[in-house]
C-alpha cells in the first residue's frame, strides 16, 4: 500500500464523526483522509517521503466552513479599498468626522470617500437609539467630497449632502417597500437610508472591475486560509445584487469565481446562493432572474457550486426593521421588505418568491430575523412543499434571530436548517437589551434550543458584518457574553464544545449537501484540516479567540503555515 503524504501525530484530532471521537493522529494521502487513530497506528502508514508533523498536544479539526460569508464584499471592504470606520477605530461621531476629514485631505477635493463598519450601538451619541447620524454631521468636514459610509450590518447607509447630489436624491425621495428614508421636519432627508432604500444612494458607488474583484477574492481567501477556513458560502450573487456593495454581489462576481475555479486559482471551496432580487424584491423580479441564471460550468463542483437562491424577508433588529410580533421598546413592529401595500400582500408576494426558487430546484436561504418574519417564511416553505413535494430541499433561515419554540418545531418537522451568527450576538446584545428588553434579547439566536429540537444549526460570521474569525464565534457559543460588558445574555442557550464545533464543520457540510465527503475527519473524506496552536479540549473559552492557527490544509495541500 502506498505511504501517506502527510501525518500529524501526538495531538487531539477532533474527527467530528457521529460520536465526536478524539484520536491522537491523522494520515492523509492523495487529498483524502487515510486514517485516524493512535500515534503508533498512524506512523505505520508513513514512508520515506511522508511529511510528519509533531502536534505536541495541539488540536486538529476538520477544515472550518464559514457558512455565510460575503467573500467579494469582505475583500473589497478591506483597506485600502475602503476606509475603516468600525467600532475598533471610531467610538463617537467626532471620531467618524476625524477619519472622514483625514481621508478627504488625503484624497483631495471631489474624490468620493467610501468607508464601512460603523455601528449605532457603539457610537457614543447613538447607542441609546435616541440620536441617529445625519448628513450634517459629515458636511462640515467634507464640503468638497461625496461621502458614503456603510454600517457594519450592510443594512444602513449614511451619506453626506454631496453624495445625495451625486445620487440625485432630493427631499421628496420615496422608499421602496420595507425600506426607510430618514427625515427630520423642516430639514428634509437626513442622509440615512435603511434596507432597500439604500439603493437610492448605492447606485453611484464606484463599480468593482474584474481586477478589483479578483483582488478582493484573493484577499478574502488569504485571510480565511490563515484562520483555518477551507469552505464558505457566498450568500447571494446574481442579477439582484448588481447595485449592492459596488457590484460585489452581482452576476459579475460569480463570473469572477468561475474564471478563478476554471483556471485552478480558487484555493477554497465556495458554495453560492443565486441572488434574484435586491432587498426590496418581488416575484416578478425572481421569475425574470431565474431565466437568466448563470451556472458555473467546466469547474470542479467541490471547489465552486451554485446550490441555491437567496431572498430577503425583513431587515434587522438594530434598525427596527426586523418584522416582530411584539413592538420595539419605542414602538413599531417592522415589516416584511418585499413588494406589497400591507402585511398580507407582502406575505403572499414572499410565498410566491419562495415557490419560484423551490420549483426551480434550488435550495432557498431566506434572510429573516424577526419572529413574525420567520413565521411568514415558514408558511412559504410549507406551502411550496405542499404544492411541489419532492426531494429534501434543505431550505433554511439565514440569521433567524428570534426563532421561537413553535417555529423550531416547524423547522424540525420540515427538515429545514438554521444559520446563526454568534459573533453578532456578542457584538449587539447590549443594544438588543435596550431595544427589546433583556428577556427578549436573551432569546436571540437560540442555538441550544434549536439543536435540541433536532434542527441542523450552522454558525457563520456574515463577514464583513463581523470579522470571519470562527474562534470568536466558537467562544461566543460557549459563553454568550457581551463584548462590551461581559454580561451573559441567555445562559440557557450556551452549548457544549462538540455542538459548537459541529456548527462550523459538519452542519455547514449538511447545508452544502456535502456531508458525505467533507466536514469530518473520517476515512475517504477530503483532507481539509485546521491545526490550532494549543489544546482546544483543555482551553478556557475566553482564551480560544487568541489561540493561533498553525496549519491549514486543503485537499491534502498546505495552504497556510504559521511561522514562529
Amino acid at each position: 500500500m502506498a505511504a501517506a503524504d502527510l501525518v500529524l501525530i501526538g495531538g487531539e484530532v477532533l474527527t467530528v464523526d457521529s460520536a465526536f471521537t478524539v484520536a491522537e493522529a491523522v494520515a492523509v494521502r492523495d487529498g483524502r483522509v487515510l486514517a485516524t487513530g493512535t500515534t503508533q497506528e498512524v506512523l505505520e502508514l508513513a514512508g520515506r517521503s511522508t511529511r510528519v508533523v509533531e502536534l505536541d498536544g495541539r488540536t486538529v479539526l476538520p477544515g472550518i466552513n464559514d457558512s455565510h460569508l460575503h467573500g467579494v464584499a469582505y475583500g473589497a471592504s478591506l483597506p485600502p479599498l475602503e476606509v475603516d470606520v468600525s467600532s475598533a477605530v471610531v467610538r463617537s461621531l467626532a471620531d467618524v468626522r476625524a477619519v472622514v476629514a483625514a481621508e478627504c485631505a488625503a484624497q483631495g477635493p471631489g474624490v468620493p470617500v467610501i468607508g464601512n463598519g460603523w455601528d449605532l450601538g457603539y457610537l457614543e451619541e447613538t447607542k441609546g437609539g435616541d440620536r441617529l447620524p445625519t448628513r450634517w454631521d459629515l458636511d462640515e468636514v467634507s464640503p468638497d467630497n461625496p461621502v458614503y459610509l456603510q454600517d457594519f450590518s450592510r443594512h444602513l447607509a449614511w451619506v453626506n449632502t454631496r453624495w445625495l447630489e451625486l445620487a440625485g436624491v432630493t427631499d421628496d425621495a420615496t422608499a421602496p417597500p420595507g425600506g426607510v428614508v430618514y427625515r427630520v421636519p423642516e430639514r428634509g432627508v437626513t442622509g440615512l437610508f435603511a434596507e432597500g432604500a439604500q439603493g437610492l444612494v448605492q447606485h453611484v458607488l464606484p463599480r468593482l472591475d474584474e481586477e478589483r474583484r479578483r483582488s478582493a477574492v484573493a484577499a478574502t481567501i488569504g485571510r480565511l486560509s490563515a484562520l483555518g477556513i477551507t469552505s464558505y458560502t457566498e450568500p447571494g450573487l446574481g442579477s439582484g445584487g448588481s447595485a449592492l456593495m459596488g457590484g460585489a454581489m452581482g452576476t459579475a462576481a460569480l463570473e469572477t469565481y468561475t474564471a478563478l475555479a476554471r483556471n485552478g486559482e480558487l484555493p477554497a471551496r465556495v458554495s453560492v446562493l443565486w441572488l434574484p432580487s435586491d432587498m426590496a424584491g418581488s416575484a416578478a423580479e425572481v421569475a425574470r432572474s431565474l431565466r437568466d441564471i448563470v451556472l458555473p460550468t467546466d469547474v470542479d463542483p467541490r471547489r465552486l457550486r451554485l446550490i441555491g437562491g437567496k431572498l430577503f424577508a425583513d431587515g434587522i433588529p438594530p434598525n427596527r426593521t426586523a418584522f416582530m410580533h411584539e413592538p420595539y421598546a419605542d414602538g413599531g413592529h417592522g415589516s416584511l421588505c418585499v413588494h406589497g401595500d400591507n402585511d398580507h400582500e407582502r406575505a403572499i408576494e414572499l410565498h410566491e418568491m419562495i415557490r419560484l426558487l423551490h420549483v426551480a430546484g434550488l435550495q432557498v436561504g431566506v434572510h429573516v430575523t424577526g419572529d413574525a418574519g420567520i413565521d411568514a417564511v415558514l408558511d412559504g416553505f410549507e406551502a411550496a412543499e405542499r404544492a411541489h413535494p419532492g426531494a429534501a430541499s434543505r431550505h433554511y433561515l439565514i440569521h433567524g434571530d428570534f426563532t421561537g419554540p413553535q417555529a423550531r418545531r416547524r423547522l424540525a418537522a420540515g427538515g429545514w436548517g438554521l444559520n446563526m451568527n454568534p459573533g453578532i450576538k456578542a457584538t449587539i446584545s447590549d443594544l438588543m437589551d435596550e431595544m427589546l428588553g433583556e428577556e427578549r434579547s436573551a432569546a436571540q439566536w437560540p442555538v441550544r434550543s434549536a439543536v435540541q429540537a433536532g434542527i441542523h444549526v450552522a454558525s457563520s460570521s456574515d463577514a464583513p458584518v463581523t470579522a470571519p474569525d470562527w474562534r470568536v464565534g466558537l467562544a461566543g457559543m460557549l459563553l454568550r457574553e457581551s463584548k462590551a460588558t461581559g454580561r451573559v445574555s441567555g445562559p440557557d442557550e450556551i452549548v457544549d464544545l462538540a455542538t459548537a464545533v459541529r456548527a462550523y464543520t459538519v452542519e455547514p457540510a449538511w447545508q452544502d449537501f456535502a456531508e458525505d465527503w467533507k466536514g469530518s475527519l473520517e476515512r475517504g473524506k477530503v483532507a481539509d484540516l485546521c491545526v490550532l496552536g494549543g489544546s482546544l479540549l483543555g482551553a478556557d473559552p475566553h482564551e480560544i479567540p487568541d489561540m493561533p492557527v498553525d496549519l491549514t490544509v486543503l485537499d491534502g495541500d498546505v495552504v497556510h503555515e504559521r511561522r514562529s
